[in-house]
């Protein structure tokens, strides 16, 4: 519960003591972070009549004096100089202003000198500045999120807004926490030095005072990391509800757009999955799909048993009971629709692309060794016919990563042949990958391959043998929080920032992944939150990424580099 509950206060606390009807004002990235925790129906209890985007309603001129206007919007220079011009000439009886984060001195001098009209009747800065898409899970949706794959060389003009948006996100979550942790951050990555140390130059130096929470026995720890450390978890197919709706279909801001692969009614082209207003979704977001079958269709049962009992009206007593119970009933009926919906599109994709298939081969790729067995493998599925062009480009990706360095002469034929078989390949996409995030770019052992007792783990989970081949892989990040546990993180993988050191296990830890989470993460730090380690995790990052994403992420990175021709 913890972001969601912090950001839905935030709202709650806008909203609840301006009375009469309001107009709430957004900007595009405030308005993903209220859409994900408070629903429509809630913001009409709040008597929010109207929702709307700032640079739309910068273009009317319509007087609505009869409403107040909350607005809560990042504090950027755009977002200012529309405000600016709102304040000059206000259509609102009172204006309400709050900020997701901290207003520069300047930007509260210039707002006060636009309002001639004193209709602003406050000023406050609500540290809400992520979106808090899960409980213990936080994205902050950057557009330009390919900057983190380009090369130390390439340092676009853009670089500095993407660290300070990166920063300004972290510290938002720390305010909203009200901690101040001790930093750390992944070796081998240039960029999660830079965003740490530009973290701990807010937090302890810049704005020292409002971090200054009360002591703790222990502080929390914020670790940086890389997404290049480890490339395999976002190239996977997965087989788990929630992460496998975001891989095949998408999920944006915790709605689903099924326009894209099909026609559907209007009120289900695009379905809300939320695990804070889905009782169904938030019991089964982490179950195999294999599970989910079984499980809807026993949902389906008791919506079969609720609408016979509701055919069964023969009173006004029955009838009064029916429409008293209606709306419960419609709630019902859209959810079950919603959930078989997903499940048989998901289905349908499975079996036109043929992912059992692929996705067998994809986890012994990421889990087991055996080069001779897996390039024989995808050798295979390169020829087979029913496999698409971008399970191919994944599969040599998993391959070449894991080989790199034992196989260079296969890895050249898979180039070859994946360059013959799919048109659509981009010439040097793989190699730009091992170039960016190959093994001697990565922080920490990815394949459980370097280090005596991740290797000695590997060997007891394949004598244990694994209940489900599709959902064997664990992600990096799962070895990561293991090693937090038990309090085995090294200092030469992972240094401290500045002379801030920790003694003992931390109880909160937040990872931030620069570059973007996956939900098979998400998922992972909430089974290891739900085992009572002692250790509260929340996982961030710049984006939650599907494998369609991280390629064009890939792609576009490789486009910036290939610019800079004396890089690559």
């Amino acid at each position: 519960m913890v972001l969601v509950s912090a950001v839905r206060d935030y709202v709650y606390r806008m909203l609840q003591d301006i009375s009469g009807m309001k107009v709430l004002i957004l900007d595009s990235q405030t308005v993903s972070i209220v859409s994900v925790v408070y629903s429509q129906s809630e913001l009409l209890q709040k008597e929010v009549f109207l929702v709307e985007l700032i640079d739309s309603i910068s273009k009317s001129k319509e007087s609505m004096s009869h409403l107040k206007a909350v607005y809560f919007l990042r504090p950027t220079s755009e977002n200012i100089q529309y405000m600016r011009r709102q304040l000059s000439n206000p259509r609102f009886g009172e204006c309400h202003l709050f900020f997701s984060n901290m207003l520069k001195d300047t930007q509260i001098h210039l707002l006060a000198d636009s309002d001639e009209q004193e209709v602003v009747q406050q000023v406050q800065e609500f540290y809400a500045d992520f979106i808090s898409v899960d409980p213990y899970h936080f994205t902050l949706n950057m557009p330009s999120n390919h900057y983190y794959i380009l090369p130390a060389v390439v340092d676009p003009s853009n670089l500095q807004h993407f660290c300070d948006r990166a920063v300004d996100g972290i510290g938002a979550v720390f305010l909203a926490l009200k901690r101040r942790p001790i930093i750390r951050y992944s070796r081998a990555s240039d960029i999660a030095k830079r965003i740490a140390h530009e973290t701990a130059k807010l937090m302890y130096q810049q704005e020292i005072g409002l971090f200054d929470f009360r002591r703790m026995e222990m502080s929390p720890l914020l670790l940086i990391v890389d997404r290049r450390d480890d490339p395999v978890t976002p190239l996977l197919n997965q087989w788990t509800y929630q992460a496998m709706v975001h891989e095949l279909i998408g999920i944006q801001d915790n709605k689903v757009d099924l326009r894209s692969i099909g026609k559907f009614p209007k009120d289900q082209q695009e379905v809300v999955l939320s695990s804070e207003q889905d009782a169904f979704f938030k019991a089964n977001m982490y179950e195999n799909f294999g599970d989910i079958g079984m499980n809807i269709k026993r949902m389906v049962d008791d919506f079969q048993q609720v609408a016979k009992s509701n055919q069964n009206i023969q009173t006004i007593e029955d009838m009064a009971k029916f429409v008293d119970n209606y709306p419960e009933y419609r709630k019902m009926h859209g959810n079950v629709s919603k959930h078989v919906t997903l499940v048989t599109e998901m289905s349908k994709i499975v079996e036109e692309r043929k992912l059992m298939l692929v996705s067998e081969t994809e986890q012994d790729l990421a889990c087991n060794g055996g080069q001779v067995a897996a390039f024989e493998a995808v050798t295979n599925l390169l020829n087979n016919e029913s496999v698409s062009d971008i399970d191919r480009l994944r599969l040599v990706m998993l391959y070449a990563l894991r080989y790199e360095k034992e196989s260079p002469v296969q890895l050249m034929q898979l180039f070859n042949k994946l360059a013959s078989r799919s048109a659509k390949y981009k010439p040097g996409l793989v190699q730009f990958l091992l170039k960016q995030a190959g093994a001697d770019k990565r922080t920490g052992d990815l394949y459980g391959n370097r280090d005596f007792l991740n290797i000695a783990r590997n060997m007891a989970r394949g004598l244990k043998g694994v209940e489900n081949v599709y959902t064997q892989h664990q992600p990096l990040l799962f070895q990561t929080m293991e090693s937090i546990i038990k309090g085995r993180l090294r200092d030469v993988d992972y240094p401290y920032v500045g002379n801030h050191f920790q003694q003992g296990r931390p109880q909160e830890v937040v990872i931030f992944i620069i570059g973007g989470t996956t939900y098979e993460e998400s998922r992972s730090v909430a089974q290891l939150n739900a085992s009572n380690s002692g250790i509260r995790f929340i996982i961030g990052g710049t984006a939650v990424l599907n494998s369609k994403r991280f390629l064009k992420d890939l792609e576009e990175a490789q486009g910036i580099a290939r610019s800079n021709a004396n890089v690559v």
